[in-house]
């Protein structure tokens, strides 16, 4: 029976506050994050890492000192083979911090695996992380000579499993009762620079969608939502409306929130303190009379069940996730169905 690697992919994040300024200017010396010739681009990521450090080690000390990212993906990652069985292996790999994808090649070579499958951790395909992590593996992959069958997971914005974690993580919150008005639910995810989304990164469309499924999962006629999209940063012009704003309409509107992430499956920095102190702040502060967050939808078992059918699929499969309007836009990654 054939040994399959499951390479689960995410961005990773720094695990201790010295590792912040090189974990930033891993993230921004990306081509796929900052667009530009590698002689502009290489000494403005070791600007930016250089200014925004000392701000991103204060949302890092706020989680007493790294990112729990990994650990996160960790479970999961044993969630899956408790799930997928013994002839599969699951192995992280982080696209800006350990373990690299060169990490994880190298243990996929010396398990001796028969097949690869690639699974980001990206429920909506984006040139910016899903690309940019299979481009990183089809590098280190060549560099430790594998040469078996590798398939990639493209994408899964609106597979069923995922769909319906998300809305049973919902339905507590909306039942939950201490609403004087029927709250409004904010489905959030990571915002996205407007130019990329024009020049046809699928990612937008792909988040409305399964902003759409979750909608359609809850089944709540008059149910009040939106989505929205956060983590802006730079002075480029973002995809929206931004979370920030809907928070505020809200207070305007003197509604509750229930606030979704739709984009991130594990628990970082822009969940446990972006949207948990620094958007909890915002709400109190434009008179949001209640507000209440969504966990992600980590190692729930609905979730991780849908994604050893996506990985057992893309070993029998040739194309795996993505709608046909976004099968040649999802190529660009190479391996991505």
């Amino acid at each position: 029976m054939a040994r399959t690697a499951v390479v689960l992919m995410n961005l990773g994040g720094p695990d201790r506050l010295e590792a912040v300024q090189p974990f930033l200017f891993n993230l921004f010396s990306d081509p796929a994050i900052l667009r530009l010739p590698a002689l502009v681009r290489l000494p403005l990521a070791r600007i930016i890492a250089r200014r925004r450090g000392p701000v991103a080690q204060e949302i890092y000390r706020k989680l007493g000192g790294g990112s729990p990212l990994l650990a996160n993906t960790e479970l999961q990652a044993r969630a899956l083979e408790t799930v997928l069985g013994p002839q599969h292996r699951c192995f992280v790999a982080m696209r800006y911090w350990a373990p690299t994808s060169e990490q994880a090649a190298r243990e996929v070579a010396d398990w001796a695996a028969d097949e690869v499958v690639c699974l980001p951790l990206y429920p909506q395909f984006s040139t910016t992380t899903t690309a940019s992590s299979l481009a990183a593996w089809r590098a280190s992959a060549s560099r430790h000579r594998i040469e078996c069958p590798t398939r990639a997971v493209c994408c899964y914005p609106a597979n069923p499993g995922f769909v319906e974690a998300i809305a049973g993580l919902i339905r507590p919150s909306l039942d939950a009762g201490g609403y004087e008005k029927p709250p409004r639910v904010l489905l959030t995810a990571h915002g996205l620079p407007k130019r990329i989304v024009r020049a046809g990164d699928p990612y937008q469309n792909q988040v409305e969608t399964t902003a759409a499924a979750v909608i359609a999962a809850l089944n709540r006629p008059g149910l009040d939502w939106t989505v929205c999209y956060q983590s802006r940063v730079g002075p480029l012009e973002w995809i929206g409306p931004a979370t920030d704003d809907e928070i505020r309409r809200a207070g305007k509107d003197g509604v509750p929130v229930v606030v979704a992430p739709i984009s991130f499956v594990s628990e970082h920095s822009e969940t446990l303190v972006e949207l948990d102190l620094d958007y909890r702040d915002l709400a109190a502060a434009t008179g949001v009379p209640v507000y209440r967050r969504v966990p992600t939808v980590g190692a729930e078992p609905g979730f991780i069940r849908s994604l050893a059918e996506l990985v057992r699929r893309a070993c029998i499969e040739d194309r795996v996730g993505g709608c046909a309007a976004d099968v040649a836009r999802c190529a660009l990654s190479g391996l991505a169905a």
